[in-house]
């Protein structure tokens, strides 16, 4: 497995692996890497193709009182899962790599960012947007992997692929969830034990609302005053957002059509911001 921090080296590493490899696998993160991160690596290995993950803590993500100096970091475990798990490539770069002293450019994306998060995070999109857009140029891989817990990205990485003409697919892997049903993040470790238990109720919110469309309700107005319902029995959650929206747009949707429809769910369990959907 090969570390590389230089964008001219992986440039370089990166044409190589696709003459031999008849394509190139891109698992995009910011490190921490966790079982959700695994399952995302494992499912590109299976697409029989080279793999590169790239770590990188993307300052432009974070906005003006989110902690960028506190995010996690676990260089050395995350270079050893990566290396058990057979990438070929680790894409490490200091922020200075990517951001180098004058950069002035940026790519937005301009709906379906600005729903959900978009709301209460205003200028994380463009930070993601941008550095996707970079990783798409430097790597160039023709697939890219992400989980479904992450859904409004994925949604906002596909319209700009779409709009901006890039030649990648995007491939979605399944949330994965520990034991008590709790989707797997990097946040996790910061809840309390109290915390933990109480942010359970996002996951209870959100197979009810699934079950009640299972039994045969439409309505979205039903659907989320029962999440909220249930969330709101837990003094130490406090919902930013709990939504039914169309897949593509993330726009809010009145009626449930079975299979094109998400529920999302964004909350504050303390001083820890989870998000977490369903497919409805």
């Amino acid at each position: 497995m090969e570390t590389i921090v230089t964008v001219s080296q992986m440039r370089t590493t990166a044409s190589r692996l696709r003459s031999e490899g008849g394509g190139l696998s891109l698992v995009p993160t910011m490190g921490a890497l966790h079982a959700g991160h695994e399952a995302l690596i494992a499912a590109a290995k299976a697409a029989g193709r080279p793999v590169v993950v790239s770590i990188f803590v993307n300052p432009l993500s974070f906005g003006t009182n989110e902690n960028l100096p506190g995010y996690p970091r676990t260089p050395e475990a995350d270079l050893a899962l990566c290396e058990r798990l057979g990438v070929e490539v680790v894409f490490a770069p200091a922020a200075a790599e990517i951001y180098p002293r004058g950069y002035s450019s940026y790519v937005s994306e301009e709906a379906v960012s600005r729903p959900l998060c978009g709301v209460s995070r205003p200028t994380h999109f463009r930070g993601v947007t941008t550095l996707f857009a970079k990783l798409l140029n430097i790597i160039r891989p023709d697939r890219v992997f992400m989980g479904q817990k992450d859904v409004q990205h994925v949604a906002v990485m596909r319209k700009l692929t779409t709009d901006l003409n890039y030649d990648v697919e995007i491939s979605v892997a399944p949330t994965v969830r520990e034991a008590d049903g709790l989707a797997v993040s990097v946040r996790n470790k910061e809840l309390s034990s109290t915390e933990r238990n109480e942010a359970l109720s996002i996951s209870r919110a959100l197979k009810q609302a699934k079950d009640m469309v299972d039994s045969g309700v439409r309505s979205s107005d039903r659907l989320v005053a029962e999440v909220t319902h249930i969330l709101g029995k837990h003094n130490r959650v406090r919902v930013i957002y709990a939504s039914t929206v169309d897949p593509v747009t993330m726009e809010a949707i009145r009626e449930v059509e079975p299979g094109r429809a998400l529920l999302c769910i964004a909350a504050w369990v303390g001083e820890t911001r989870l998000t977490d959907n369903v497919v409805l």
